[in-house]
C-alpha cells in the first residue's frame, strides 16, 4: 500500500483539524486511498467549498486528483471507521468503512465542524471481500438526492465533489467508476456504539460516548446524566427527522443501524427514492424483500434502532441495571410520542393550519386515505392544494390530481369548514403551504435519466439540469414544469439499488 506521506500534497487547500483520528487507534484503520487511473473532475459544489472554508480556485485546479485520493492535501489523515450493524435485524459485529475513507474534519465558517469523505476510493481493512470501489450511477445519485435533501431543508449529508475514475468497476457489468465526496456532521452511527458494545468495551463506549456530546450535544455536559440526556436528544433528533422524512415523501430503503448517525443527520442514499403515487406500502430498495423499511414503516424502525442504541449506553445510563433499563425505557417510550407530534405538525403545515383542534389527525388521514385510494401522486397533490388554499379556481386541477375526481368534494367540504376557524387570510395561507410542500422532488424516472445519459453517452446536462431544479425546491420554477410531473407508466422505477 502506498504510504500517506509520499501522497501528500504541499498544498493547503482544506484547513484540518482532525479529532476523530485523536482517539484511541482501535477506533478506526489508518487508510490511504487508493490511486485512480485517469481521474476527471464531474462536479464541485462551490458554495459548500466555501461555506468550509476551502480553497475553491486551488479545487478547480487540483480537485480532480484530491478527490480521487490521489493527491493527499496537507493535514489529511485518511482512516476507515469501525462500526457494526444491525442490518435487516440481523447483527454483523463487524462492518466498518468498506469503501469509505474519512480524509479528516474542517471547521466551516458558521463554526460547525464537519467530516470530509471519500466513497469509492479503495478497498480498506473492512472491505471484506468487496474492492472498495462505486460506479458512476450511484455517485451521481447520491449527489442528487443529497443536494436535494439540503434544498427541502432537511437535515442530510452534503455533497461536495464528483469524480470519474477513467477506469472499471466490476458488478453484475462492467460499470465507469467514480469516487464521491460527501460532507457530514460526523460519520458516528449506532451501529459505532454498537461496534464497542458487541466486544464489552465499556472504555470505548465511554470515549466514544463523551466525544459525541462534545463535538454534537455540548450543551448536555452540564446535565446532571449527560449519557442520558444524549439518548434523549439523539432519540429527538431522529423523531424530528424521520417525520420530515415523511412529509415529503422521502423512503430511506436500507434503515440499518449502521446508517442511523447520531447527529440526526440522513446519511447514505444508496436505494432511497420519493414516493410517487401515494401507498405507504411503498418500497423500493431491490434488496428489502420484505417491506420491512417501507414508507409506513420508517418510524418503527427508528424506534427499534434507537431502542439498540440504548442498549450500548445501559452502563453509563446508570451502574444499577435495572434502574438503567428502566430511564431508558421511559426514553424509547417517549420517541412514539416525540414522532407524532412532530408528524402531526408537519402534516398541520401542509394542508395550511397553523392552530390545532382535536379532529385535525382525523383530516389527516382522510385525506391520505383518499389519496391512497384515488393513486393520487403525492407531492404533486399537495403542491396543488396550495393553489385551491388560495383560489377556489384551482380546485379543478387539485381533484385530477385522483383517479376519481368526483370523490374530493367531501374531504374539501370538511377542510374548507376547518380552515374557516384557523386565523390565516387565503392569500398568506397559500404562500405558507407552498413553503413546506415542494413542486419539485428529486423524482426517480428524472435521476435514472440523468444516470443513463451521463454513463452511456457521458451526456452530464441532465444531471446539472436535475441540480439546477432540485436546488429551489419550493419555486414554481415554470420553464421547468416538466419536472414537476410524475412519470408515465414507460417510465416508472421500481427498484433502486445499493451501490456507493
Amino acid at each position: 500500500m502506498t504510504s500517506v506521506l509520499e501522497k501528500a500534497a504541499p498544498v493547503r487547500a482544506f484547513p484540518f483539524d482532525n479529532s476523530y483520528a485523536r482517539l484511541p487507534q482501535h477506533f478506526f484503520a489508518r487508510q490511504a486511498p487508493s490511486q485512480a487511473a485517469e481521474p476527471w473532475l464531474i462536479k464541485l459544489n462551490e458554495e459548500l467549498a466555501a461555506e468550509l472554508g476551502l480553497d475553491v480556485d486551488l479545487l478547480r485546479r487540483e480537485g480532480a486528483a484530491i478527490f480521487s485520493g490521489n493527491l493527499l492535501p496537507e493535514g489529511a489523515e485518511p482512516l476507515a471507521m469501525a462500526y457494526a450493524g444491525h442490518q435487516f435485524g440481523g447483527f454483523v459485529p463487524l462492518l466498518g468503512d468498506g469503501r469509505a475513507i474519512l480524509l479528516g474534519e474542517v471547521i466551516d465558517r458558521n463554526g460547525k465542524r464537519q467530516d470530509i469523505q471519500l466513497k469509492g476510493a479503495g478497498q480498506t481493512p473492512f472491505s471484506r471481500r468487496g474492492d472498495g470501489r462505486a460506479a458512476l450511477g450511484p455517485v451521481l445519485r447520491e449527489y442528487i438526492v443529497s443536494e436535494a435533501m439540503y434544498a427541502l431543508g432537511i437535515p442530510a449529508t452534503r455533497a461536495l465533489a464528483a469524480v470519474s475514475t477513467g477506469q472499471p468497476v466490476y458488478r453484475e457489468e462492467v460499470l465507469p467508476g467514480a469516487v464521491f465526496t460527501r460532507v457530514a456532521g460526523s460519520h458516528i452511527r449506532v451501529g459505532t456504539f454498537q461496534f464497542f458494545a458487541a466486544r464489552g468495551d465499556a472504555e470505548g463506549i465511554k470515549a466514544l460516548a463523551d466525544y459525541v456530546i462534545e463535538r454534537h450535544y455540548p450543551e448536555l455536559k452540564a446535565a446532571k446524566n449527560p449519557y442520558l440526556a444524549l439518548y434523549q436528544a439523539v432519540c429527538e433528533r431522529q423523531a424530528a427527522l424521520i417525520a420530515r422524512w415523511l412529509h415529503v415523501g422521502f423512503i430511506h430503503g436500507v434503515m440499518n443501524t449502521d446508517n442511523m448517525s447520531v447527529s440526526g443527520e440522513t446519511i447514505d442514499f444508496g436505494p432511497c427514492a420519493f414516493m410517487d403515487a401515494y401507498d405507504p406500502a411503498t418500497v423500493f430498495s431491490s434488496i428489502d424483500h420484505h417491506g420491512r423499511y417501507a414508507y409506513a414503516n420508517q418510524p418503527g424502525i427508528g424506534q427499534w434502532n434507537l431502542a439498540r442504541l440504548g442498549e450500548t449506553l445501559l452502563p453509563l445510563i446508570d451502574a444499577d441495571q435495572d434502574k438503567a433499563v428502566e430511564r431508558a425505557n421511559d426514553v424509547i417510550t417517549d420517541y412514539g410520542k416525540r414522532f407524532q407530534a412532530h408528524w402531526l405538525s408537519g402534516m398541520r403545515r401542509k394542508i395550511g393550519l397553523v392552530s390545532e383542534e382535536d379532529g385535525d389527525l382525523d383530516l389527516i388521514q382522510s385525506l391520505l386515505a383518499l389519496m391512497q385510494d384515488g393513486k393520487a401522486d403525492f407531492t404533486l397533490a399537495f403542491r396543488r392544494l396550495c393553489a385551491l388554499a388560495g383560489d377556489d379556481a384551482a380546485e379543478t386541477a387539485f381533484t385530477a390530481s385522483f383517479r376519481e375526481p368526483g370523490a374530493c368534494g367531501e374531504w374539501l367540504a370538511r377542510w374548507r369548514e376547518r380552515l374557516s376557524r384557523d386565523p390565516q387570510s387565503p392569500a398568506d395561507r397559500a404562500e405558507a403551504m407552498r413553503k413546506v410542500n415542494p413542486a419539485f422532488i428529486p423524482r426517480n424516472h428524472r435521476i435514472e435519466q440523468a444516470i443513463v445519459a451521463a454513463t452511456e453517452d457521458g451526456d452530464f446536462s441532465l444531471f446539472e439540469a436535475l441540480l439546477t431544479v432540485l436546488s429551489k425546491p419550493y419555486d414554481d420554477q415554470p420553464m421547468f414544469a416538466a419536472y414537476m410531473e410524475p412519470p408515465k407508466p414507460e417510465e416508472r422505477v421500481l427498484q433502486t439499488f445499493c451501490g456507493t
